[in-house]
């Protein structure tokens, strides 16, 4: 069987971080991935769970958002799909509106709803991570409603899919 390992971003360098700005304190951003350590628990059947903590080039640590680790993560492995559990069905056109929901979005066309103000406050940070994971070497981000039972199986087990999927230019569900 498979046994969950708890690692922080500081472990075996995984994630090398920098300050986001001096008002934050210790809050920074991703610099760099190298997930050797990731990938050699991976080989070896194990499930890394990951804390959000990266550091610097003089070991201090900082707290970074999770989903922009995630995204960083998932690029930097190569994933085929980056996913994202939210409390939201998806990307929304209309934040009242469950059914504005998009279901397949390029990187380009996430850009323009950030540029047009379609997506606005705390869905920003979801589509950029989702954005950096596709950029970085995700095949595909996905932006599910968590509160939906099942939600994961019906994502990947069928063909329609269920909330947001977020590709690089022309890729096909």
């Amino acid at each position: 069987g498979a046994y969950a390992v708890g690692l922080s971003g500081e472990d075996g360098g995984l994630i090398t971080a920098a300050p986001r700005s001096d008002d934050l304190g210790y809050v920074g951003d991703v610099v760099s991935v190298q997930p050797n350590i990731v990938e050699r628990l991976l080989s070896e059947n194990m499930i890394p769970v990951v804390s959000t903590i990266g550091a610097d080039e003089t070991g201090q640590a900082y707290n970074i958002n999770a989903d922009t680790v995630a995204g960083a993560l998932a690029g930097a492995l190569g994933a085929e799909k980056a996913i994202y559990l939210t409390d939201v069905p998806g990307l929304l056109t209309d934040i009242d509106d469950p059914g504005s929901i998009v279901a397949r979005a390029t990187v380009d066309e996430v850009r323009g709803y950030i540029a047009d103000g379609t997506i606005s406050g705390g869905m920003i940070p979801k589509v950029e991570a989702c954005i950096h994971a596709v950029e970085s070497g995700a095949n595909s981000a996905h932006m599910l409603d968590g509160r939906i039972p099942h939600v994961l199986l019906l994502e990947l087990f069928t063909d329609a899919g269920i909330g947001t999927m977020i590709t690089g230019t022309g890729a096909t569900r």
